[in-house]
């Protein structure tokens, strides 16, 4: 069979990516896991290739290393080479990478231990500590290929606005950047540049789209910290993917200049950039550098002029009224994802907060509202990139982006008025409850095969959405996931929202799968989510 041109550039720039790794860091072919281990999670420990410093460095928590990076008990020289090593080895095993510039993170670390000697002050907040970013953020001289073939060999003349806010006020260490789908339009992580990403927690489940590949590399411990992109779900889905936290703000309360869209252009839904961190501390500790850099003076002109805010009495430690959102109407969460919710609920409701049920009622609505927005066009952006290689689709995922007709201007105007008369039903509906937040799976799965995401995540998970800022939720709920519908309120409604892991796994014992005999399924696409359960010991 004859190779393709595209098959030849891809083939070329995954190779380009492997030789960057320096040859220490590639993992010898006797340590090497074999295809048929599920977690790699384990490899750093149980393998021995690791040294104990880089093994407790690595393993820290953001919130551990930055004290010891702004004392100077850690060079992050020694911090970013530990980090470095990891980042290869989770990009051998799970294809977690699009970029890498070690070299450009080990300069930087290089600098700020000497500014650190020479004043004997950090930078910044996130003094010496490495950051990954997600594909589409630009850093000088590396692709932001966004999956498209044709961006191959097409680098960035300059940093985004916010990788120059990161380094140059609060001190961070740019080292990798993380793979994404094609266009980010996808919940899985694959594309024909680099191909698929795997989820280290079990490498045949997906680590959800569009930012996987820093789920993944987090989940990996290849990275205390990344910064992804979220339109509809990005950030929420690879959070229950992989078990981490994540914050999908509203626009524009971090500067998004500078960056890489699949569909350039596109406002009617706004992309949003949020980090994405193993636990809530270190959550908080990226939001209070970002916001206390004040973006809106000289980052991004979009960015709100809200300083950082932290609650106090009467506000701290009141009990909140919440809304339990336990499916979208559209289908039904599978038993982890409604355990994992229930506990949750349950939890908060021990605790002295109120709960009560949330309608879906608007739901179908919104999703209908966020993929007529998100194919306006046609799919002209999408179809015209992938024309310029040939490069082939990936169907189902993407059918209407190559099959959509394109919206005329009136069309559109009344598109963007529909979408604002929703918010303000929702609106009205929230103010009238008198909640506070909104509890709800982000999808309905418990776990999804590679190439099989319907909407769901593969570990269960919950979110937390607000109208206004962010909501840090204190114990005893650290637990958190993600839940069904809530990317389409959530991104429709330019919701805040935070996922965050329940600590509840699939459990054969408690989890059965629906007597499809007996139940009514919600929809077609219910009835395969419930048809396909499988719940292993």
């Amino acid at each position: 069979m004859k190779v393709q041109i595209w098959e030849q550039v891809a083939a070329r720039k995954q190779k380009a990516v492997l030789e960057s790794i320096p040859a220490e860091w590639i993992i010898p072919d006797h340590l090497m896991p074999p295809d048929s281990q599920d977690d790699v999670t384990t490899f750093p420990e149980t393998s021995g290739w690791f040294t104990a410093e880089e093994l407790a460095i690595t393993n820290s928590e953001a919130l551990e290393l930055l004290p010891k990076l702004a004392s100077g008990e850690l060079k992050s020289e020694t911090v970013t080479r530990a980090f470095c090593k990891r980042a290869a080895a989770a990009h051998q095993l799970t294809n977690c990478l699009s970029e890498t510039c070690f070299e450009r993170g080990l300069e930087t670390a290089r600098q700020l231990d000497a500014h650190l000697a020479r004043t004997g002050l950090p930078l910044g907040p996130l003094h010496g500590l490495p950051v990954s970013l997600k594909d589409n953020f630009h850093l000088a001289g590396l692709d932001a290929t966004v999956g498209f073939v044709s961006h191959v060999d097409c680098p960035a003349a300059a940093d985004a606005a916010l990788a120059t806010l990161l380094q140059t006020k609060a001190g961070a260490v740019f080292y990798v950047k993380t793979n994404v789908p094609t266009a980010m339009m996808m919940a899985e992580t694959v594309n024909n540049v680099m191909g698929r990403t795997v989820n280290p927690l079990n490498r045949r489940l997906t680590p959800g789209g569009s930012s996987g590949g820093e789920a993944a590399l987090i989940a990996f411990r290849g990275s205390p910290l990344g910064v992804g992109t979220d339109i509809g779900g990005s950030l929420r889905i690879p959070a229950a993917c992989t078990g981490l936290f994540t914050l999908r703000p509203s626009f524009g309360r971090f500067p998004t200049l500078g960056c890489r869209s699949g569909m350039p252009g596109q406002e009617a839904v706004q992309s949003v950039n949020g980090p994405l961190a193993r636990t809530l501390g270190d959550l908080e500790a990226y939001c209070r550098a970002v916001v206390g850099a004040e973006p809106w003076h000289d980052a991004d002109p979009r960015c709100l002029p809200i300083p950082w805010r932290t609650p106090s009495p009467p506000l701290l430690g009141r009990k909140l009224k919440i809304a339990v959102m336990w499916d979208d109407g559209m289908a039904l969460p599978t038993p982890p994802v409604t355990r994992a919710l229930r506990r949750t609920a349950d939890a908060l409701a021990s605790a002295g907060h109120e709960l009560v049920e949330w309608s879906s009622k608007d739901q179908a609505q919104g999703l209908d509202l966020l993929n007529r927005m998100f194919v306006a066009d046609g799919g002209l952006a999408i179809r015209e990139e992938i024309a310029k290689t040939g490069e082939p689709w990936f169907l189902p995922a993407m059918a209407a982006y190559a099959s959509s007709q394109e919206l005329g201007t009136r069309d559109l105007w009344r598109l963007h008025a529909e979408r604002q008369a929703y918010q303000q039903r929702h609106l009205e509906r929230w103010n009238a409850s008198g909640i506070d937040a909104l509890l709800c799976p982000t999808t309905p799965y418990a776990s999804v095969e590679n190439g099989k995401f319907r909407h769901a995540s593969s570990l269960p998970g919950l979110s937390l959405s607000s109208p206004t800022s962010p909501i840090f939720i204190p114990d005893p709920f650290s637990p958190v996931a993600t839940v069904i519908g809530l990317e389409v309120d959530a991104s429709g409604l330019d919701q805040s929202c935070i996922s965050f892991p329940t600590g509840i796994k699939v459990d054969a014992a408690l989890d059965k799968a629906l007597d499809m005999l007996l139940y009514q399924p919600m929809s077609e696409v219910d009835k395969m989510i419930q048809s396909e359960c499988e719940f292993p010991s």
